[in-house]
C-alpha cells in the first residue's frame, strides 16, 4: 500500500470518531455483512457514523485491507482504532462491549412477555425432542420477520420462558419481541404456528384517487407523494406533488419521523406496493400504496 492510499484512509478516520468501510453506504448497503453492521450502528448512533463505500474505489478497497491487517469487508473503526469485522461487531454489540465502547449505557437484557397456546407449546416440543445439546433460538429481525432454529449458545443470550420451555434470543429480538403471541393453527392450506406481534408497524393501506386527491386539497398534513417508475415514464405524466423515489429521495424519507404520511404511485399500483412494503418493514407507520397506481389517477 502506498503513502497516498495510507494518507485517504486516516483523513477518513479522522473525519468522524465512529467510522465503517462497507460495501455500498448506510441507505443501500451492497452485502448482508455490511447490512447487518450498518443496522446495529444505527441502532445504537443513529446515523451519526461516518462511512466509504469500499466498491467506488478498488484502491481503498484492498488498502484497507492491509492498512488494517483485516482480509474482510465491512470493517468499523472507533477512534481510529480497528474493532473488527460484522461477526465481532454482532457478538460485541449483543454482550455489551460495543455499547461501553461509544460510551452508552448497557443494554436491558430484561426477557420478554411472550405468551403460548398450549396446543402450540405441545407441537414445539413435539419438535424438540431430539434436539441434543441445542437450544431453541427465536429471532425477531429488524424487519419483523420471525422464526425458530436450534442452536448453541453463545453465552450471552436473553433466556425467556414461554410456558416450560426455554427461549434463547439476541438484544434486539428481546426487544422486538415483547408481547408476541404464539397459537396452531389448522386451516384448509395447512397447519402451523401464527404469531402476533404488536410491535410490528401496521400494514400498507390502499389509497383511492378520490382519498388521495381529498387529502391533497385539505388542510390537514398532506402525505409525501413518491412515483416509483422511470424518469422516461414520469416525463409523461404523474400525480400532483409526487417525486421519484430515486437515492435522495430514500435519503429524504430516512429522515423523517416514522409517522409522516407516505403514498407511494407506480402505473397501476403493483410495483409501488413492493416500495410501500419497504418503508412500512423499516419501521414507518402511515404507509399508502395508490390504488390502480398513475392510471386510475390519470383516468
Amino acid at each position: 500500500m502506498n503513502d497516498q492510499t495510507t494518507q485517504r484512509i486516516e483523513q477518513m478516520l479522522d473525519e468522524s470518531p465512529v467510522f465503517l468501510f462497507m460495501k455500498g453506504n448506510p441507505q443501500t448497503p451492497m452485502c448482508g455483512f455490511s447490512s447487518n453492521t450498518v443496522k446495529i450502528l444505527k441502532d445504537l448512533i443513529g446515523d451519526n457514523f461516518g462511512s466509504f463505500n469500499v466498491l467506488e474505489d478498488p484502491e481503498i478497497r484492498e488498502g484497507i485491507k492491509a492498512y488494517g491487517q483485516w482480509p474482510t469487508i465491512p470493517q468499523l473503526y472507533i477512534n481510529k482504532e480497528l474493532i473488527g469485522g460484522n461477526d465481532i461487531i454482532s457478538e460485541m454489540f449483543n454482550t455489551g462491549e460495543l455499547h461501553e465502547l461509544l460510551n452508552l449505557k448497557q443494554p436491558d437484557r430484561t426477557p420478554p412477555a411472550i405468551t403460548i397456546s398450549d396446543e402450540a407449546l405441545s407441537h414445539i416440543k413435539e419438535g424438540l425432542k431430539d434436539m441434543g445439546e441445542h437450544q431453541l433460538f427465536l429471532s425477531v429481525d429488524d424487519e419483523f420477520n420471525t422464526r425458530f432454529s436450534l442452536e448453541m449458545p453463545k453465552g450471552y443470550e436473553i433466556i425467556a420462558d414461554i410456558g416450560d420451555l426455554k427461549v434463547y434470543m439476541d438484544i434486539g429480538t428481546a426487544k422486538r419481541a415483547d408481547g408476541v403471541e404464539i397459537s396452531w393453527i389448522d386451516e384448509l392450506q395447512g397447519s402451523g404456528l401464527r404469531i402476533k406481534n404488536p410491535n410490528e408497524p401496521p400494514a400498507v393501506k390502499d389509497l383511492s384517487v378520490a382519498e388521495l386527491q381529498d387529502w391533497l386539497m385539505s388542510e390537514v398534513k398532506n402525505p409525501q407523494v413518491y412515483d416509483v417508475r422511470s424518469e422516461e415514464k414520469i416525463a409523461e405524466g404523474t400525480v400532483d406533488h409526487a417525486v421519484r423515489l430515486d437515492k435522495t429521495a430514500i435519503e429524504s424519507i430516512e429522515s423523517m419521523a416514522k409517522d409522516t404520511p407516505l403514498v407511494f404511485v407506480c402505473q397501476v399500483g403493483q410495483s409501488s406496493m413492493s416500495a410501500a412494503e419497504f418503508f412500512r418493514k423499516k419501521g414507518y407507520t402511515k404507509v399508502f400504496n395508490l390504488t390502480g397506481g398513475y392510471n386510475a389517477w390519470n383516468e
